[in-house]
C-alpha cells in the first residue's frame, strides 16, 4: 500500500517528527511521517519540501484533526503532492473523501475497536491501533496494545498497524502475532539523532526507567508524561479534586514545546511512552533500523526452534 520495504512507520510526534527524522526513516526502508501537530502551515510546507530533497522514498504527514487550521494544512498537503496522510485526534469522516479525491492514502489512529470500525466505515485505507502504553495523548479507554490489537483485528478487515509500547524487533514480532500487519514506532525514534527534539529531552528519555511515565490530565485529555516537576503539580491538583479550569490554568500554553523542543525538563510537558525504559542510548535511525530487523529475525528464529 505505501510502497515501502519494511512495515515500520515512525510516529508523527509533535516537536520530534521533522523532516530529518521523516526522511531518515524513509531512507532506511520504512515510512517516515512529518508531525504537523506542532507546525504552522507554512512551516509544514518547508518540512515537506526539505523531506522531498532528502529522500526519494515515500513519506507522509500526520495531521491531528483537532488542531487549528486543518483546512490550510490539507491544502498544503495536496499542493505539495504528499501521497500518504495519517490522521488522528478526531473523526476521519470529514477529510478522508477529500484526500482520496486527490489520490492520497489515509490511515487513521484509534484507541478502540469501536473507533476502528467507524474509521473503516468512513473509508480509510488503514488503521493504526494505539495502546495506552504510548506517549502523548491517549484514548480514554486505557486499553493495552496486547488487548487492543486482537480486538481491532477481529473488528475490521483493513491493514492494521500496531502502536504503543513498541521499541524492539521482538515487540514488533509480537504485534504481528496478535494480528497486526506492521508497527508504528514513536518513542524509539523520538530519542534518535535525527529527531527534532531537544538533546536534553532525548537524554531524559534514555534516563527514564520502568515506571517513569504516567497518565495524567484525564479530565482534559489523557496524556502520558515523564514524571517531572510539572507532572507532579498536575497530579497533586488532580488528587486534591481540581476542576477542568484549574487544570487548564496549570497547563497553560506551549508546555510540550517548552519541554520537548526547548529542553526545559522541570516545567515542560515531556511526552513519551512506557517503552522509554527500554531505550538506553541516542542513536541514528539507520542503526535503530538495523537492530530492529536483527531483533525481529532473532525472535522469529527462537520461536521456530
Amino acid at each position: 500500500m505505501f510502497d515501502i520495504q519494511y512495515p515500520v512507520i515512525s510516529g508523527g510526534m509533535v516537536w520530534c517528527s521533522g523532516w530529518r527524522l521523516a526522511s531518515a526513516v524513509s531512507n532506511a526502508g520504512g515510512l517516515g511521517l512529518i508531525g504537523a501537530g506542532s507546525m504552522h502551515p507554512e512551516t509544514l510546507r518547508e518540512h515537506i519540501q526539505k523531506t522531498k530533497k532528502a529522500t526519494s522514498k515515500p513519506f507522509g504527514v500526520n495531521v491531528p484533526l483537532l488542531y487549528p487550521e486543518p483546512e490550510k494544512i490539507m491544502d498544503i498537503i495536496v499542493s505539495e503532492q504528499v501521497k500518504i496522510v495519517f490522521t488522528s485526534a478526531g473523526s476521519p469522516k470529514k477529510w478522508t473523501a477529500f484526500l482520496h479525491q486527490h489520490g492520497i492514502k489515509v490511515a487513521h489512529v484509534v484507541s478502540s475497536a469501536l473507533f476502528a470500525k467507524k474509521s473503516e466505515d468512513a473509508g480509510v485505507d488503514a488503521i493504526v491501533a494505539e495502546g495506552f502504553e504510548a506517549g502523548g495523548h491517549e484514548g480514554r479507554e486505557e486499553t493495552t496494545t496486547m488487548n487492543l490489537i486482537p480486538a481491532v483485528r477481529k473488528a475490521v478487515s483493513l491493514p492494521l498497524l500496531a502502536a504503543g509500547g513498541i521499541a524492539s524487533g521482538s515487540q514488533m514480532l509480537a504485534a504481528m502475532a496478535l494480528g497486526a500487519d506492521g508497527v508504528q514506532i514513536g518513542s524509539l525514534f523520538a530519542a534518535s539523532e535525527e529527531s527534532s527534539a531537544h538533546l536534553a529531552f532525548k537524554q531524559k528519555i534514555v534516563e527514564t526507567g520502568e515506571g517513569g511515565t504516567k497518565l495524567v490530565m484525564k479530565q482534559l485529555a489523557p496524556v502520558r508524561l515523564i514524571k517531572n516537576d510539572f507532572f507532579k503539580r498536575v497530579e497533586e491538583a488532580e488528587q486534591s479534586g481540581a476542576g477542568i479550569d484549574e487544570l487548564k490554568a496549570i497547563l497553560g500554553k506551549g508546555r510540550a514545546k517548552i519541554g520537548m523542543f526547548e529542553g526545559d525538563l522541570c516545567e515542560g510537558e515531556l511526552e513519551i511512552g512506557q517503552c522509554a525504559s527500554l531505550i538506553n542510548r541516542i542513536e541514528s535511525v539507520a542503526v535503530l533500523f538495523e537492530r530492529l530487523l536483527d531483533e525481529y529475525q532473532m525472535a522469529l528464529g527462537r520461536l521456530c526452534r
